[in-house]
């Protein structure tokens, strides 16, 4: 025999049947699904743009978090391809040999040759140029005195010399 839990006495058998469907008929009761999409079925115009429909906002997560959410993903993406790319160079300078460096460097030592030929051709044409420009005329006065002013505040100085 059931007892009611609110009348405190014994229950009847039609009295326990009831309340033996209520309970059944509540645990089994088909759960309320919440429509995850929209649909207007108002018409449509015959010519032109639908007006607009109102649709409610009902996202789960606050705008913030999905910003949060994106912008790690686009962390994430970016440091596994940096470390894609640390991983080639690591994995071709494993396997460095002497005729791989000599060739990898081989246009670079052709440009610093040219440079330095060019650059020396350079330095010879101003050489000459300049030893025949030099004509003096007039006296000549040697000064050997020398005017020098320090000063000193904190960690940093100054010197200044002027040479009259």
């Amino acid at each position: 025999m059931d007892i009611h839990p609110t009348a405190g006495r014994p229950l009847s058998d039609t009295e326990a049947a009831a309340e033996a469907e209520r309970i059944l008929t509540a645990a089994y009761r088909p759960v309320q699904r919440i429509p995850t999409s929209f649909r207007d079925d108002t018409p449509l115009p015959a010519y032109g743009d639908a007006p607009p429909v109102h649709q409610d906002d009902k996202r789960i997560v606050p705008a913030w978090a999905a910003g949060i959410a994106v912008a790690s993903i686009g962390v994430g993406a970016g440091v596994t391809g940096i470390g894609c790319g640390a991983w080639l160079v690591l994995q071709g300078l494993a396997s460095v040999t002497l005729t791989s460096v000599l060739m990898g460097t081989l246009p670079f030592a052709a440009l610093a040759m040219a440079a330095t030929a060019i650059g020396g051709a350079i330095s010879k044409v101003r050489s000459t140029v300049t030893k025949n420009m030099h004509v003096y005329q007039g006296s000549v006065t040697q000064n050997t005195r020398v005017n020098n002013t320090s000063t000193q505040r904190g960690m940093f100085s100054r010197t200044r010399n002027d040479v009259r």
